[in-house]
C-alpha cells in the first residue's frame, strides 16, 4: 500500500498546482531531514472534489517510501482541504507521526515544532555512511560490537545539552544553498556544532550483534542521524540509521495516530467518519498557558492591540500563551508584565468545540 500511496501523491503533487504548503518553519528547520526523492510527473485526470475550508489537526502515521510533502498531498486530498501544512519533515525511511494541519491550525505549526519529539530508532553498527542513515554510500566501516554494557554507558554522553554537528545531508543552509544539494554536487560540506537537548536516551532492544534499538526524547533541531553516527564513533563500531520512527511531537501522541489506510476507509465510510479523524486547533497548544478575558478584551486583541490582565484573580504569566475567549480560542500572544501581546489571531465565528480522540483509538 506504501507504493501506491507514494504514486498518487507524486500524481497528486503534478496535477495540483496548489500544493500543500508545508510550513516555512518546517522547510528551514526538519528534524532529522535528508533530501527527498522526485515526485513523478505523471498527470492524474481523475475528477477532483472541491476544495473547502477545515480547521484542526490530522495526526497521521506515516509510512516509510514516502516523504512529507507526498503524505500532505494524499491526506489534503482524502479530506478536500483548501489549505494544509505540516510541523516536521519526515525522511522518507522514517515512519510515524506526522502532524498535518488545516487551516487555521497552520498557525500553530511553530509552537508543536518547539515541542518535544520522541524517536525510536535502530543503529546498525559496523558501517558508517554519508548520508548517516540506509540509504547513504559506505565512508568508514568496523568489525568492532560494541557490547550492551558499552551501549548504555556511552548513552550518558547524549543526555543533556550537548553540541552536535548536523549531517551533511541536511536541510540546512550553507551560502544560500541546502547542505544535501552541495553534498549530491560532490561538494565538502562543512556545518558548525550546535546545542541540542536530548532529554533521555536509552537502549530499549539488541536484535543482535549489528543492532541496537534506542529510544529518545529530544528538544528541536535534534539530528538521529547524527546520533547514531557519533555514538557509533564513541564506541569504535561505526554506525548509522537503519530504522527510524517518530512516536510523539509536543502533545500529539503515538496512540492517536491514524494511518494511511485507515483514513481512507473513513472517507469511504462517510463524512462523519472522516471528521473524527480531526483534532481541534487548540490541542497543539495543550503545552502553554491558558488564559480566559472577556468578550471587550477577546475584540481588542483580534484587533491586534494589547491587553492588561486585571484583578486580583488575574494569572500570573510570562512568555506564551493561548487566550480565549467563552471557549474559543481567539489569539496566541505574548505575556510580558502583566500584558498580552497578540501575535496570531485566530480568524473564525465558532468554537473550537471538538475534543481531540486522547486514546479512542
Amino acid at each position: 500500500m506504501t507504493a501506491q500511496f507514494a504514486a498518487e501523491a507524486a500524481a497528486i503533487l503534478a496535477a495540483d498546482a496548489d500544493a500543500p504548503p508545508v510550513a516555512a518553519a518546517a522547510q528551514a528547520q526538519p528534524d532529522d531531514g535528508s533530501a527527498a526523492p522526485r515526485a513523478s510527473r505523471e498527470q492524474d485526470n481523475r475528477p477532483r472534489a472541491p476544495k473547502r475550508d477545515l480547521d484542526g489537526w490530522v495526526l497521521l502515521d506515516k509510512p516509510t517510501g514516502m516523504t512529507s510533502t507526498q503524505a500532505v498531498a494524499v491526506v489534503k486530498r482524502i479530506f478536500g482541504a483548501r489549505k494544509a501544512g505540516h510541523a516536521g519533515t519526515l525522511d522518507p525511511l522514517a515512519s510515524g507521526c506526522l502532524p498535518i494541519a488545516f487551516g487555521e491550525a497552520t498557525k500553530t505549526v511553530p509552537y508543536v515544532m518547539d515541542g518535544r519529539k520522541t524517536y525510536r530508532f535502530t543503529v546498525r553498527f559496523g558501517i558508517e555512511t554519508d548520508t548517516d542513515d540506509s540509504e547513504g554510500k559506505a565512508v568508514a566501516t568496523s568489525d568492532h560490537r560494541p557490547s550492551d554494557a558499552d551501549i548504555v554507558a556511552a548513552l550518558a554522553a547524549f543526555r543533556g545539552e550537548i553540541m552536535q554537528v548536523p549531517p551533511a545531508y541536511s536541510a540546512l543552509k550553507i551560502g544560500g544553498e541546502r547542505a544535501y544539494d552541495l553534498a549530491r554536487e560532490g561538494e565538502e560540506v562543512v556545518l558548525q556544532p550546535r546545542p541540542v537537548t536530548i532529554f533521555r536516551i536509552d537502549l530499549v532492544e539488541r536484535p543482535d550483534a549489528d543492532h541496537a534499538v534506542l529510544e529518545a526524547e529530544c528538544g528541536k533541531g535534534t539530528y538521529v542521524r547524527a546520533i547514531a553516527r557519533d555514538l557509533g564513533r564513541m564506541l569504535g563500531a561505526r554506525g548509522h540509521v537503519s530504522a527510524l520512527r517518530r512516536a510523539c511531537v509536543g502533545p500529539f501522541l503515538e496512540e492517536d495516530l491514524v494511518p494511511l489506510d485507515e483514513m481512507r476507509e473513513r472517507a469511504e465510510a462517510g463524512e462523519e467518519a472522516l471528521m473524527d479523524a480531526l483534532d481541534p486547533v487548540a490541542l497543539a497548544l495543550e503545552e502553554i498557558p491558558q488564559i480566559a478575558v472577556t468578550p471587550p478584551d477577546a475584540h481588542r486583541l483580534r484587533c491586534g492591540q494589547s491587553v492588561i490582565l486585571r484583578g486580583r484573580d488575574a494569572p500570573i504569566v510570562e512568555g506564551h500563551a493561548a487566550i480565549t475567549c467563552q471557549g474559543a480560542l481567539i489569539a496566541i500572544g505574548d505575556v510580558e508584565a502583566g500584558e498580552i501581546f497578540p501575535h496570531r489571531v485566530f480568524n473564525w465565528g465558532q468554537k473550537d468545540k471538538k475534543s481531540p480522540r486522547r486514546g479512542k483509538r
